[in-house]
């Protein structure tokens, strides 16, 4: 074996394209198994968009794009920019792993991760993995893996490229930027502005908040890789996002805004030891630094930056055709600063961790383990297995059993105590521990003809001492959860038209109260279609979400809907395309989340029908 396989990885993605022929060629994932294999092959139920597929859907956000994925439901408190959680088969937004070129993102004091703040125009692959993988990554993967690659250069010489467009609300979107390289050397830099005025996010107008909420972001996006020779590469990835998002401030009448940063660098090295060994060293910085305030003298500003240092080590060992060894170490360092003074602010986590996989003519297996030593909880030990086996050519069975764990946040443990004159109440609970979780899944994936596929899972998940909080508004470990769930993905083409449906049935439950987890829609259903002909392509998007509750008591009941969505594009020349997409259709009025004000509780508005036009110019050189 004379290039590495994580290296032959790095170089193959961001040439696989799925969208206009998804039977043909098989994509490699990494995300599943931490090392790149046939999407076929991997354990874990695994959805992956490339970059033809965000072009082909004319997504202006990850959200729109993740809400594709059967079992995810995203929430969000607005328009674009706005707060945006993702439930991941039923679990919290904390309990699902996000991951940026294999960097963590998540803000140290909540927890949660800014996909509201990631331009489109910057990813070239999305991979999403559904159920626990604590086993490989450690904490926070509970509900899942969602892992965005930046985009990446190729072999094929330059390749410049110009995106103008322009829609309601007054958004405009700018993006440019030039990749290529060759057998040895490959680059991409990209950099990109969006803007909105965005929509009124309140529906009370309390205060100041009949007011649109209006976005800007401007992203930079870099990556260089170069191959020494068959046994050595290295290579630098960076992605910048930062602007500024209005936001209602639903108590008083000022105009508050939040200026945010979100950034990610890394560096790999990655070499072939011998015939049997390929290592690969990355290391990694990341940020996320939030600064909200409002208009008024002397208003009062709060500052939340995440700050965190990471290194890991990863190494394939395969020891015949048969079996193969996955051995790594992880380090990083959370630091959290700004306005808030933590009782403590920083704190690390070591992980070492070993996967054997073997893949037979009858059967294959996989089985992992990691330890986890971190700096406040202690120790956490959490595995995985699975078995896979063949019924036919065409047609996988497999039966899983994997344990996932979230570590408690700093505002969680270190948030200081908040004092009234001589008086202090806890607002933190340092003897807090790791929340925990098991899951049991079996999988049926099938390629029932040349042109259809079909995975189904059905799973259930298993939640002790999730964190919430009191009467007293302080963090404990008491809620038990239980999630049974069914969902399904069916890819066919009939008549020239590509079709790709996905459906989940969840049932989230607070295993004390029987209450359904909060936010959480019991069912789902995404629906694409697509035909090209010659050089138009047209395509229409349904997406349905039944009714779901926006508190834990169950008290506040929140309606189902449904969006369509049609898009179109032309390639005029080689050089220029032209594309149009119409969100919402139907002008549906609905919301995702609910708030409070002293004048009742409301809604969050969403976007109404919305149209976007764009230009994109891709000059030969």
């Amino acid at each position: 074996m004379r290039a590495s396989r994580l290296a032959l990885a790095i170089a193959v993605l961001p040439g696989l394209s799925l969208a206009s022929e998804p039977y043909v060629v098989e994509p490699l994932v990494i995300t599943s198994g931490r090392m790149p294999e046939p999407q076929a092959q991997a354990t874990a139920a695994t959805t992956v968009f490339e970059r033809d597929d965000i072009e082909r859907l004319q997504v202006s956000s990850v959200a729109e794009l993740l809400q594709r994925v059967p079992g995810l439901s995203v929430v969000r408190t607005g328009g674009t920019g706005s707060q945006t959680g993702v439930f991941l088969r039923g679990t919290s937004t904390a309990q699902t792993l996000v991951l940026v070129d294999g960097q963590r993102i998540a803000a140290a004091s909540s927890g949660t991760s800014s996909l509201e703040f990631l331009a489109p125009e910057q990813i070239e692959r999305i991979e999403v993995v559904r159920g626990a993988r604590s086993a490989l990554y450690g904490s926070d993967a509970i509900g899942g893996v969602i892992q965005i690659f930046t985009r990446k250069g190729d072999d094929q010489g330059l390749a410049p490229y110009v995106r103008l467009a322009a829609g309601s609300d007054s958004t405009y979107q700018r993006s440019l930027g030039l990749s290529g390289g060759d057998e040895r050397t490959r680059f991409h830099l990209g950099a990109a502005l969006d803007e909105t005025a965005g929509i009124d996010a309140t529906r009370d107008g309390f205060g100041a908040n009949g007011d649109d909420d209006a976005y800007r972001n401007r992203s930079l996006s870099l990556s260089l890789s170069h191959r020494f020779d068959d046994s050595l590469q290295i290579g630098f990835n960076l992605l910048d996002q930062r602007g500024q998002v209005e936001y209602d401030d639903v108590f008083s009448g000022s105009l508050p805004t939040t200026d945010y940063l979100l950034s990610s660098a890394s560096g790999f090295i990655d070499a072939q030891l011998s015939d049997s060994w390929s290592s690969r060293l990355e290391l990694g910085h990341s940020e996320d630094k939030r600064d909200s305030g409002n208009d008024q003298p002397g208003g009062s500003v709060s500052q939340f930056n995440t700050y965190r240092d990471a290194a890991n080590w990863l190494n394939t060992l395969t020891l015949n055709e048969n079996h193969q060894l996955l051995l790594g170490l992880d380090w990083y360092e959370d630091r959290a600063q700004g306005t808030t003074d933590f009782v403590e602010d920083s704190r690390w986590n070591r992980a070492a961790f070993i996967q054997h996989r073997y893949s037979g003519e009858n059967f294959s297996t996989e089985i992992g383990l990691r330890h986890d030593d971190n700096q406040q909880f202690g120790h956490e030990n959490t595995w995985n297995a699975a078995l896979t086996l063949p019924l036919g050519n065409a047609n996988d069975l497999i039966l899983s059993y994997s344990e996932g764990f979230r570590a408690p946040t700093f505002n969680d443990l270190y948030y200081p105590d908040f004092c009234f004159g001589s008086m202090c109440f806890p607002s933190a609970n340092p003897e807090l521990t790791p929340e925990r979780s098991r899951s049991y899944e079996l999988q049926w994936r099938s390629r029932y003809s040349d042109t259809g596929s079909l995975q189904a899972s059905v799973y259930r998940t298993e939640i002790e001492d999730a964190i919430v909080l009191d009467e007293n508004f302080i963090p404990q470990n008491v809620q038990t959860a239980r999630i049974n769930g069914f969902e399904a993905a069916v890819q066919q083409e009939l008549f020239g038209w590509q079709g790709n449906l996905a459906l989940s049935l969840i049932d989230p439950r607070d295993r004390d109260s029987g209450h359904t987890l909060q936010r959480r829609a019991k069912r789902t259903l995404t629906l694409d279609i697509d035909r090209r002909f010659g050089d138009v392509s047209i395509g229409a998007g349904w997406r349905a979400l039944s009714g779901r509750y926006d508190d834990a008591e169950n008290q506040i009941r929140m309606s189902g809907y449904g969006l369509l969505s049609l898009r179109a594009a032309w390639q005029a020349t080689q050089e220029l395309g032209l594309s149009l997409k119409l969100d919402n259709l139907l002008d549906r009025d609905y919301a995702e989340a609910t708030y409070s004000t002293p004048n009742g509780r409301f809604g969050y508005n969403s976007a109404g029908r919305t149209a976007l036009l764009a230009v994109t110019w891709t000059p030969q050189i």
